[in-house]
């Protein structure tokens, strides 16, 4: 069995009276190389995103402005974590199933990712989830 790890990364924060800065760069407090950014806002109350894993690809997720829950789980365990710090990020793993709610009016979520978008690398059903990451315990 595998343990879940909930990894939180603080991001360099330049205090500023001015208003302050962030920066994410990839391959120093993000531990990989950044091919994609997006993110996600204006999500009515009650709706949730996420809802899959991916086989390759790897994320880091910042809530940008206000706050929303991730529940993460690699197939043996579950845990949830509140993101609402704008300066520290949320770093998932390949095999992880994710799950984002409970957003706040006016949330921002942006996403790192070390891929470009694959259609392929998505797992969108839970239980073809679970098949896959039991196998590839299994198979270690």
């Amino acid at each position: 069995m595998q343990n879940l790890e909930i990894r939180l990364i603080d991001l360099p924060k330049i205090v500023d009276p001015r208003g302050n800065l962030t920066v994410a760069e990839g391959n120093d407090k993000v531990p990989f190389d950044i091919k994609r950014a997006y993110w996600v806002y204006d999500v009515p109350a009650g709706e949730s995103r996420g809802g899959h894993a991916h086989k390759r690809l790897k994320q880091l997720i910042v809530a940008l402005s206000g706050s929303f829950h991730v529940t993460l789980d690699n197939g043996f365990e579950r845990k949830t974590v509140l993101l609402n710090h704008p300066w520290q990020g949320l770093l998932i793993d390949t095999n992880v199933w994710r799950t984002l709610d409970d957003f706040s009016s006016g949330a921002v979520c942006m996403v790192l990712a070390s891929e470009h978008y694959e259609e392929e690398d998505y797992i969108y059903d839970y239980d073809e989830f679970l098949a896959y990451v039991h196998h590839h315990v299994m198979t270690k």
